[in-house]
């Protein structure tokens, strides 16, 4: 196998997307486009990926990181000038260079490899992806001659009234062999409407060197699509929402409403598992077996153990245990950490708190920056004070104790294990092991008192 290089176009501003956020940031599905995109190239072991950056090149290479180098456009003056900007990573090179624009999120590795393989067995200098499209407007359209060799590409705004009837469109999306890539760019003329050095008029020059150009079409059109305002980004991301929910049901899991469900790409979801509508699940985000979810949850990076229910309820940065009960209506926060057979009830919002096994804390209580132990039952009501106005405190809540209603553990603090706190109580000092806690002041009745407060209404 030859080497092989792959270069993104990410350098368009994208005025008609309207958006301060630049183009190829917009997420489909919880993904930024160009991520989706330099993921899908990652697994075609390439020998380096290199992405042309202009507007927003800061954030483009804060995105993607390490996964590629990066080439600055500093004009914006065409595709064909873009991929000239790797000129001097790339030139001199023997192998094959993918070509794929930044804003084509539905691409799938799957067809990048069906389209590098077909380039090197066609031993071509030049490969289009193609696909067949009922509507082409928009889109560059292959020319091809009466046997069916490809000629050229003619873009929309350049094309005759015959050639804009051409159903047969350019995905944006090609091979080259690299060094023929490179030697043809640097005869690109900009003699067109735009002005601009159309990456297509390789295919016309290459062609006109008597070398081999050839095309690869695809079967699915929806992975040509590509996002330039926000209607097509909607149906990117229907169409992107779609495909990974089909497959998560091929693989086990029972989507209630499919149409009602959002899961990112990098989610993963075991068998058995049943999501009800209106559920969201984002980022690294890994459900064990048998986890039921929803309706209207919401799930960011965790991880949810085997067995667990989720009923109306947010969760993000957590680790969740096995036949974990959470809901309705609680609020899992970013470092949390529940055991296996915990009970968050409803309206209950826990904080960087970590919970030992059958620990629960039933409803409408705040637990933050808390070390809850095994078998420990916090009451309704119950708040972790763990703010001074300037910074965070630890509560420590040992095995088995017991946190009576309405009561407030003042950090730093500890209960120890197996102490019972009296309800209403306020604690600030901590409570030794197997003691009962009071914290609060003694009743006080004033017999026959309501009476004069009444009497004193009517006057």
């Amino acid at each position: 196998m030859s080497n092989r290089y792959a270069v993104v176009l990410a350098a368009g501003q994208g005025t008609r997307m309207k958006s301060k956020l630049y183009k190829v940031l917009h997420p489909v599905c919880g993904k930024p486009m160009v991520q989706h995109v330099v993921d899908q190239l990652k697994g075609l072991d390439l020998n380096e990926l290199i992405t042309v950056v202009g507007f927003g090149a800061e954030q483009v290479q804060e995105q993607v990181g390490g996964d590629s180098r990066y080439v600055v456009q500093e004009e914006q003056l065409g595709t064909g000038h873009a991929v000239l900007q790797a000129d001097d990573m790339l030139a001199d090179k023997e192998g094959t260079t993918v070509v794929v624009c930044g804003d084509t999120p539905l691409l799938t590795r799957a067809t990048l490899q069906k389209l590098l393989d077909h380039h090197e067995a066609e031993q071509a200098k030049a490969t289009i992806l193609t696909a067949h499209a009922q509507d082409p407007f928009g889109y560059g359209r292959v020319i091809r001659s009466g046997n069916g060799q490809v000629e050229r590409i003619v873009e929309q705004k350049d094309a005759s009234e015959g050639e804009q009837a051409i159903q047969e469109i350019n995905t944006g999306t090609y091979c080259f062999d690299n060094e023929a890539l490179f030697n043809a760019l640097k005869n690109v003329s900009n003699d067109n409407v735009q002005e601009e050095y159309y990456l297509p008029d390789v295919i016309e020059i290459l062609k006109n060197e008597a070398e081999t150009v050839s095309a690869y079409q695809t079967d699915n059109f929806s992975e040509s699509l590509g996002v330039n305002d926000r209607v097509a980004l909607a149906k990117a991301e229907k169409l992107m929402k779609q495909r990974i929910n089909e497959q998560h049901m091929r693989n086990g899991v029972t989507l209630i409403d499919p149409d009602q469900t959002y899961i990112s790409p990098d989610v993963q979801i075991g068998e058995d598992v049943i999501i009800y509508p209106g559920c969201v699940l984002e980022g690294d985000t890994k459900v064990e077996n048998d986890v039921i979810l929803g309706p209207h949850s919401t799930i960011k990076n965790c991880h949810i153990g085997a067995e667990t229910v989720v009923k109306q309820s947010v969760a993000a940065e957590s680790r969740i245990g096995e036949r974990v009960q959470i809901g309705p209506f609680a609020h899992i926060r970013p470092q949390s950490d529940l055991s296996d057979d915990v009970k968050i009830g409803n309206f209950v919002e826990v904080k960087k708190a970590s919970f030992g096994e059958g620990s629960k804390a039933s409803h409408l209580s705040y637990i933050g920056d808390a070390k809850v132990g095994q078998g420990v039952n916090i009451g309704c009501g119950t708040i972790t004070v763990n703010y001074d106005g300037q910074n965070k405190f630890l509560t420590t809540i040992e095995d088995d104790a017991f946190i009576g209603c309405n009561s407030n553990l003042v950090a730093p603090v500890t209960v120890g294990k197996g102490a019972y706190v009296a309800a209403g109580s306020t604690i600030n000092q901590d409570v030794p092991a197997e003691a009962l806690s009071i914290a609060r002041s003694r009743q006080t009745n004033k017999e026959g008192y309501a009476n004069k407060l009444k009497a004193n209404k009517k006057d």
